[in-house]
């Protein structure tokens, strides 16, 4: 109780983002499991695919993780050969991470399965589902599609 008002923490918008976020992110987890891959593995993949050969400092930075994690990620999808790392021509102490031809097609396969989930997991909204990615996108300042 809050100044003799009854509080609870449905109350409250970042208990329902959250619990959201959770529901969206197994969902996801689930499709991607489909194809032996994690979350991160699978968003180094996009990074890759949509920004082309970038350092694994970059890649990192991206993804907003640590350097160790980094590594893990990039080591489990090279020894998948999704990803190539190959040393910078500008720079040899700089190791560049490349998307590889099979890289490609497991996005492709995985990112149809994880559009899927999403569909899923928003299909109840119908079209106020555009109605919340825009609003989402507003609160983040990121451009609309």
């Amino acid at each position: 109780m809050i100044h003799g008002m009854s509080i609870e923490m449905s109350d409250f918008l970042g208990p329902l983002l959250g619990r959201a976020h959770d529901r969206l992110r197994a969902e996801v987890g689930a499709a991607l499991a489909v194809h032996d891959l994690h979350a991160r593995q699978f968003g180094a993949l996009v990074v890759l695919a949509s920004e082309g050969p970038v350092s694994q400092r970059r890649l990192g930075a991206v993804q907003g993780v640590d350097r160790t994690t980094t590594v893990a990620v990039l080591d489990a999808l090279q020894t998948r050969g999704l990803i190539e790392r190959r040393r910078d021509p500008d720079d040899r102490r700089v190791q560049l991470v490349h998307l590889t031809t099979e890289g490609r097609r497991m996005l492709r396969r995985a990112g149809r399965e994880v559009l899927s989930a999403e569909q899923r997991f928003l299909a109840s909204l119908g079209p106020e589902r555009e109605h919340l990615e825009h609003l989402l996108r507003r609160l983040l300042d990121e451009p609309t599609s």
